[in-house]
């Protein structure tokens, strides 16, 4: 029999979660998942403000090997995302691995152990053969800086850590950023403030999306019919791939669904002035397009406005705009979103020779398929540089990211190897080909979060191409574009620094 190897995996989300399935059922025992929250669960734990679900209907938004039939809605609310990723880890024997409470600060590798070491801000210790950041890219909120902001004498939170012990009904709500989130929590907001004043830096491309639970004869059919669930699920599959296609092509499909969005936009927006404050001025798909049949409507309430000037600070009683105007509010939502290109930091991670992956990133976040950088062996990282997808579900590239970290550990294990490290020439190949493919599309079109600015704007969130082309990367590991670190000698460095 191989040897078992230590793996420690840090987080507890889809995607570590995924990543213990995977190497569990094939052989793996050592495996330990350590999660800084109170449980499982990662953005769907955290992420609990009033309105919260996915935008990727649940029939793809789920594993292919645990597809569940009685979701109450197409795209399904925060507490039932979170029940299914609880009812996965324990039905396939993972939650148990999990340590809760636990926020990993490094990860070393030792060069002459050959093994890493991860430490934690809570005291324990872990080493490992492997280890797997599963932190995903949208785990960090982001916090704008607010000239004046610890003035404000009112009550602030971010919407990713939402405050359900502060009681908006009859308050002055000010919500700063008009992202995925906000789009979701405002117009549930707007029934209990007194009033909601909204801050937009830029406008957004919507699609409608209203949501309504299943009727009871399409839940009895989804459950019941064969090849229902089958259906749906490559049909969705599918429709997001030709949303990826608007956004390769935004001279030709791109115009298309950038029309059918504008219609809808102009048919919510009857009034013609708000209309012209929150028309996007950017290229459809250059962001991420957003899917509300509510948030436009919610913004012609007479309880609410939007504002597009700049904020130029705080004052004690209110958020100050850069025409001088005050907004006295009594609290102030952030629904500004994540620190997207940060990915895992500020967790030190130290790679052979003692390089920090900081250093090496200093030029912007990349990884061989998203995954495995030169120099940090048997580091695999889900949900890394190049992975987000604009027009797909996550999970598909965090199934295919659990099977292809695993395949590399088989490497390792049938060659009794120390650890498996990824050819810099075969990174650096890679990342060049990977980036070309951005030239033309719509993600270059504008400035988002899918760009790293200490970089010079190098997009480094998203992939390039479709869900049916990272499957196909990553269906099987080529050896011959890693090498294999012995237990007995030194770890070649190699050019890791781009």
């Amino acid at each position: 029999m191989p040897r078992d190897l230590g793996v420690v995996i840090v987080g507890a989300g889809f995607g570590g979660i995924a990543a213990a399935i995977e190497l569990r059922r094939h052989g793996f025992s050592d495996v330990t998942i350590l999660e800084a929250g109170p449980d499982l669960g990662g953005t769907w734990l955290h992420n609990t403000y009033p309105g919260c679900a996915c935008d990727v209907p649940s029939h793809l938004y789920s594993f292919s090997f645990a597809q569940r039939r009685d979701w109450s809605r197409l795209c399904s609310p925060q507490p039932e995302i979170l029940s299914y990723l609880r009812d996965v880890a324990r039905d396939h024997g993972v939650e148990r691995l999990v340590e809760t409470g636990r926020t990993v600060t490094s990860c070393a590798w030792d060069d002459e152990r050959r093994r890493w070491t991860v430490e934690t801000e809570e005291g324990p210790s872990y080493e490992a053969a492997a280890v797997v950041i599963a932190t995903g890219q949208l785990h960090e909120p982001h916090l704008p800086r607010v000239e004046g902001a610890d003035a404000f004498a009112g009550h602030t939170f971010h919407s990713a850590r939402w405050d359900h012990g502060y009681d908006l009904r009859g308050k002055r709500v000010a919500v700063i950023g008009t992202g995925a989130s906000a789009v979701q929590f405002v117009p549930e907001i707007a029934e209990e403030a007194a009033h909601v004043t909204v801050f937009q830096r830029t406008g957004n491309w919507f699609l409608p999306r209203k949501n309504h639970a299943f009727p009871r004869p399409v839940r009895w059919a989804i459950e019941h019919v064969p090849g229902v669930q089958a259906f749906r699920r490559r049909f969705m599959f599918l429709y997001c791939e030709a949303l990826t296609m608007a956004i390769r092509h935004p001279r030709t499909l791109g115009r298309v669904l950038g029309a059918r969005s504008a219609a809808f936009m102009r048919w919510q927006l009857r009034d013609p002035e708000l209309r012209a404050k929150v028309w996007p001025d950017y290229t459809f798909g250059c962001k991420r397009v957003l899917f509300s049949s509510y948030f436009l409507p919610a913004l012609q309430r007479p309880d609410v406005e939007l504002v597009t000037d700049a904020i130029a600070g705080m004052a004690a009683d209110g958020v100050v705009t850069a025409s001088g105007r005050l907004h006295e509010v009594d609290c102030v939502v952030y629904g500004t979103g994540f620190r997207a290109s940060d990915f895992m930091f500020p967790m030190r991670v130290a790679g052979a020779g003692g390089r920090d992956l900081a250093d090496v990133w200093a030029d912007g976040a990349h990884a061989h398929l998203g995954m495995t950088v030169p120099g940090f062996p048997s580091l695999f990282i889900m949900y890394g540089p190049n992975t987000n997808t604009s027009g797909g579900s996550i999970i598909t590239y965090l199934e295919a990211q659990a099977g292809y970290l695993r395949q590399a550990l088989e490497h390792v294990r049938v060659r009794d190897a120390a650890a498996i490290d990824v050819r810099p020439e075969v990174e650096a190949a890679a990342d060049l080909e990977l980036q070309a493919r951005f030239a033309g599309t719509a993600w270059t079109r504008c400035h988002s979060w899918y760009r790293d600015d200490d970089a010079g704007g190098r997009i480094v969130a998203n992939w390039p191409g479709y869900m049916t082309e990272y499957l196909d990367a990553t269906r099987t590991v080529d050896p011959t574009e890693f090498r294999f670190v012995p237990h007995e000698a030194p770890v070649p460095l190699g050019d890791t620094v781009k």
